[in-house]
């Protein structure tokens, strides 16, 4: 049985879609079966691991919508393990069209019913909203990771975001946790950063992951490729994050141990 994990912060240039290509992509060289689900209609994650999005005929909207069968559109990523159900623009009008329907909030996860047996791990890449497909996401996860921008407004909108899984978790889904908050974008020569590194460490503790994904000129340019950044270069500070935070989250599930040598921390 697979633990879904969904990846929201309404705010949008947080390195959420960031987050998820590519903690998908290490947990998958960590030897996990993982499958990235695209909710975001920007369809960002897509195309990040690989995918020409004119190209995607059926996507999650038509899993939402149509009740389509969510493995006949299971697409393989070049990276070994790690698959992706894909998204499209369609999907801006869904929340329209799902207005009306019975279980409105539970439709997604009626759709990783069919196929969480299959996976370790399925991330849930949220559009940057607290919109119903929003909702669905997180009513359909077991947690949710929350990416903290090591910037001046960090903090701005995550009440709202942190009421909106409150809410979640009294009336649609009461084993909802958080995963952890993940500070991103840190860079250790400005003073801001490190004042948002405390400050969110403040608030929440031990909630705040280990890990810190700094700014890195080959992370903002794997994209660009449709890559992961471990596709595009394996020896970057962004990489090397990333793969720490998998075996973080892999750690956090009981999953395997992080021997103290090997979990570099830059």
């Amino acid at each position: 049985m697979a633990k879904v994990i969904a990846l929201a912060n309404q705010k949008g240039g947080v390195g959420k879609t960031t987050t998820a290509i590519n903690l998908a992509a290490s947990l998958a060289v960590l030897e996990q079966k993982v499958l990235l689900i695209d909710a975001d209609p920007q369809a960002n994650a897509t195309s990040g691991i690989g995918f020409d999005i004119r190209t995607i005929k059926t996507s999650i909207y038509e899993c939402l919508i149509d009740d389509v069968d969510p493995n006949s559109i299971i697409l393989n990523s070049e990276i070994e393990r790690l698959d992706l159900i894909p998204s499209h623009i369609d999907l801006v009008g869904a929340e329209i069209e799902m207005t009306n329907l019975p279980n409105r909030e539970q439709i997604l996860k009626k759709v990783i019913g069919k196929i969480e047996d299959k996976y370790d791990f399925i991330l849930i890449d949220c559009s940057p909203s607290l919109g119903l497909i929003t909702l669905n996401a997180l009513t359909s996860s077991d947690s949710v990771l929350i990416p903290v921008q090591c910037e001046y407004f960090a903090l701005e909108g995550l009440g709202k975001l942190l009421n909106t899984i409150k809410i979640v978790q009294n009336r649609l889904n009461t084993a909802l946790e958080i995963e952890g908050f993940l500070l991103t974008m840190y860079d250790a020569r400005l003073r801001l950063s490190n004042q948002v590194v405390d400050e969110v460490k403040k608030h929440f503790q031990q909630m705040v992951f280990e890990t810190i994904i700094q700014r890195n000129i080959r992370l903002s340019e794997a994209p660009s490729f449709g890559k992961p950044v471990l596709m595009y270069d394996i020896n970057s500070n962004g990489a090397v994050n990333y793969l720490n935070l998998g075996r973080e989250v892999l750690q956090k599930n009981g999953k395997t141990r992080i021997n103290n040598v090997e979990k570099i921390i830059e």
